[in-house]
């Protein structure tokens, strides 16, 4: 079976973002009153397998080693099989 993976990425409250602080101040300069702007990475890719807990296992595994620093960063992880209607 294959397994659509969405991984998302994002600082940890406290951590600097200046990504999403120059989004702010450059919006606030085209006259929006945005505050507390975040960003989040997003990286997709798919895996074969026939355990969901066993990929989503694996995909815990990639995210501690390379996909993200965990001192700095949350991760969300979705794994949905292909050809189907609900989330995980």
């Amino acid at each position: 079976m294959i397994f659509d993976i969405e991984v998302k990425v994002s600082l940890k409250e406290g951590m600097l973002n200046p990504e999403a602080t120059t989004i702010e101040r450059s919006l606030a300069l085209l006259g929006y009153d945005v505050k507390d702007a975040k960003t989040v990475d997003i990286i997709k890719f798919q895996m074969e397998g026939e355990d969901r807990e066993a990929i989503r296992e694996d995909v815990v595994d990639m995210c501690e080693r390379l996909l993200c620093n965990p001192v700095i960063h949350n991760y969300k992880i979705t794994v949905i099989p292909q050809n189907s209607a609900c989330g995980a």
